[in-house]
């Protein structure tokens, strides 16, 4: 099925940087654009304008005071680890919070466009900053740019909104953020917190007094698989969002499940993570009648597996999916020479060639 797209996408995104020895490059969401361009995907999306989010806006998940402190550690570049600013995961940067609420901007446009009408879907690879709490800094994680999205849809009267992570790191801020709201439905499916961050996500976490029910955890152990993960996805999340039946189908998309990632210890492979796409951009034309807000996320293997995963995201999203056997093209594989120094993947697929190499 066609499906019209919009995705929030300026080259001003890229300021959301850590610093060069920091994980979350923002030279994966560039490779993400340029390989999607490369191979006629953007074609077929709109690609949106946006603007910050404002405070009115942020402050619908963040404490007043906490924008005060992002701000002001990005402008004098002072630690404030009471709000978690200024440590090894969340370094300070100059133009902390004016990087931060673009990122969040991005988003909530995405939400915009498709509460609106006027697409379908909306994509914002640049997004899905789950970790970040309202008064502080979490895991990479400024501004809590997926929870505000929902936040604001519901300001707009939408009453349901179900909420799917598939990162490997529990989404423990959104989670946190409508843990006693029966109007969110949470799910998050990551590798267990017994062996990785944020320790948080075990399956007796449900939600508050309120809304019992309404947060459902699947921890994985490490070393799990394609076909094991998917097991757990289909006995689980497409039933609790049927019985949900919400108005909305927001995701996260983190692709640091993959074999590669260096900061986590599930083995799923490219193939594995569109599959997973794809059931998600099926179930929110089931239930949702295909309103879906779809996030990046994590995912550190910056050449291998994000572009990849992402550009397979966004075909999906338009309802053209790229056969996974396609070549990357030439011009975007030189381009990640010269950007970065590595080879980049040869196909679209983790598949080994058949026999007759094609």
């Amino acid at each position: 099925m066609g499906c019209t797209v919009a995705a929030p996408w300026d080259r001003r995104l890229l300021d959301y940087d850590f610093g060069p020895a920091h994980p979350l490059a923002p030279v994966r969401v560039e490779l993400t654009m340029a390989l999607a361009e490369e191979l006629g995907v953007l074609d077929r999306v709109d690609v949106l304008e946006f603007e910050a989010a404002t405070d009115e806006l942020l402050q619908l998940v963040h404490r007043p005071d906490y924008l005060d402190a992002v701000r002001r550690a990005g402008e004098t570049l002072r630690p404030d680890p009471a709000h978690g600013l200024g440590t090894a995961d969340d370094p300070v940067f100059a133009g902390m919070h004016e990087a931060s609420a673009l990122v969040a901007g991005a988003s909530v446009a995405a939400a915009r466009s498709v509460h609106s009408g006027t697409h379908d879907h909306g994509v914002s690879v640049s997004g899905g900053l789950h970790h970040a709490m309202p008064d502080r800094a979490s895991g990479f994680c400024v501004y809590n740019d997926p929870a505000i999205a929902i936040a604001w849809l519901l300001s707009q009267g939408v009453e349901r909104v179900a909420y799917v992570d598939i990162d490997v790191h529990h989404g423990d801020g959104v989670q946190a953020v409508f843990w006693d709201d029966p109007r969110v439905l949470t799910i998050s499916l990551h590798e267990s917190g017994r062996t990785l961050f944020p320790g948080t996500g075990a399956a007796s976490e449900v939600g508050g007094p309120s809304a019992r029910g309404t947060a459902i955890n699947i921890p994985f152990e490490p070393g799990t698989r394609d076909v094991a993960w998917h097991g757990a996805f289909d006995a689980v999340v497409p039933e609790a969002v049927r019985e949900f039946a919400p108005d909305y189908l927001v995701t996260q998309h983190g692709c640091d499940t993959h074999a590669l990632d260096p900061l986590a210890n599930l083995l799923l492979t490219v193939d594995g993570q569109w599959l997973a796409h794809a059931k998600l951009h099926d179930l929110a034309h089931e239930v949702c009648g295909g309103r879906w807000l779809a996030h990046g996320g994590g995912g550190y293997e910056l050449v291998q597996v994000v572009p990849r995963t992402w550009t397979h995201l966004l075909a999906i999203a338009t309802g053209a999916p790229v056969d996974p056997e396609t070549p990357t093209p030439e011009p975007w594989r030189e381009f990640v020479k010269r950007r970065t120094g590595e080879h980049a993947p040869i196909r679209m697929t983790d598949r080994p060639p058949t026999a007759s190499g094609a």
